[in-house]
């Protein structure tokens, strides 16, 4: 009998466990959910490749394999390419390499003034980079040159090139620099000419857009149609700011690059030191084309403000003409408006229509003596 009614029953309660286990499992699911799982920050190494003889190896090395393989060979170095790192990164990159504090803390930071400094058998040199920026029209508020850093670490067997901004990119200068195997078997100082002398490159590039846009602003300035609306003083004196910048990234070079040149500042191999003093050379023709930009830029200036003035006083001669013009109505309706019992002529029929022609006349008289003297 026990047995019937446990054949009968169980089918019921399997029935009434089924949702309740079914429930169960879902408030488990939903009752813990996971945790995010954080994304990993982007690696600020862009490159990092081994040279041996001025050839690429082949595979992808981490640096401090990338290290202890160029170590291994008299002419093998690494090629480190860095875009904006960050502090730990650059920590433990500084710790592989044996890379002083203070240059790794200036690589972190943008804005640095070119130099050159020396950290015992490690070699630091920062450039500032510029890049022209293309505008259709010249406005009060365009940006003309864009700048940004690159520094770069030079030991035995490395170099380390860091950038800050899209200024100056340093891809098609390794592209370009792996097709010269007799430069770049030189070592990591072949790799810091190619690097100055796209800098430099760029920096005449950038002079030349300028100087388009500076005869433009003259055009502007000098041009007989006063009613055009592209001959503000906001415009010329926006293009001094950008030549401003511009000139903070080219004048402070000359010294760390003529250093390098003469090997005053680091021992540069001696046939490195002829391409870099080609690189000063165009240094020197972009430093001439800032200066002369700089002279030309503050001419137009002092025009500018002087067309200001003299504008100002033609307006001035102007109100001052129609103010006497005016005056002579002014005074004799002032006087006859006096009603005094005894004025000349008010009891005259034909006073009015006379007065009102002398008036006439007179200001006539105003008006062809202002026009020759050239305020009307």
């Amino acid at each position: 009998m026990a047995d019937d009614q446990q054949q009968n029953t169980s089918p019921l309660s399997r029935a009434l466990s089924r949702p309740v286990r079914a429930w169960s499992r879902m408030l488990s699911t939903t009752a813990a959910p996971a945790a995010p799982v954080a994304k990993p920050m982007a690696s600020a190494i862009v490159d990092c490749a081994v040279y041996v003889d001025g050839v690429r190896q082949p595979g992808e090395f981490h640096y401090a394999e990338a290290l202890r393989t160029a170590r291994r060979h008299r002419n093998g170095f690494v090629w480190i390419g860095l875009k904006e790192p960050r502090a730990e990164e650059m920590a433990h990159i500084a710790e592989t390499f044996q890379l002083h504090e203070l240059a790794v803390e200036d690589a972190v930071t943008s804005k640095q003034r070119p130099k050159v400094e020396r950290y015992g058998e490690m070699i630091f040199v920062t450039m500032r980079t510029a890049r022209y920026v293309e505008h259709d029209q010249l406005t009060d508020t365009s940006e003309v040159v864009e700048t940004g850093d690159v520094l770069m670490f030079i030991g035995e067997h490395f170099i380390i090139t860091v950038r800050h901004g899209d200024a100056s990119r340093l891809a098609p200068v390794r592209s370009g620099l792996e097709q010269r195997r007799e430069v770049l078997e030189r070592g990591p100082w072949a790799v810091a000419y190619a690097v100055a002398d796209s800098v430099v490159d760029t920096l005449v590039e950038v002079a030349t857009g300028i100087e388009e846009d500076v005869a433009a602003v003259e055009d502007q300035v000098f041009s007989p149609d006063r009613s055009r609306g592209t001959n503000r003083i906001q415009r010329v004196y926006q293009l001094k700011r950008e030549l401003m910048e511009f000139k903070r990234a080219v004048l402070p070079l000359q010294r760390p690059l003529a250093g390098l040149a003469n090997g005053q500042l680091a021992d540069v191999p001696d046939e490195i030191r002829r391409y870099f003093r080609d690189v000063n050379d165009h240094l020197a023709s972009a430093v001439e084309q800032v200066l002369y930009l700089d002279d030309v830029i503050n001419s137009v200036l002092q025009a500018r403000l002087a067309q200001v003035s003299v504008d100002q006083n033609n307006d001035m001669r102007k109100i001052a003409a129609w103010a006497g013009i005016a005056a002579l109505p002014t005074a004799v309706a002032g006087i006859y408006g006096m009603n005094f019992d005894f004025m000349p002529e008010t009891k005259w029929v034909f006073g009015y229509p006379v007065l009102m022609a002398l008036i006439f006349l007179g200001c006539a008289g105003l008006y062809r003596m202002f026009r020759r003297a050239g305020w009307l």
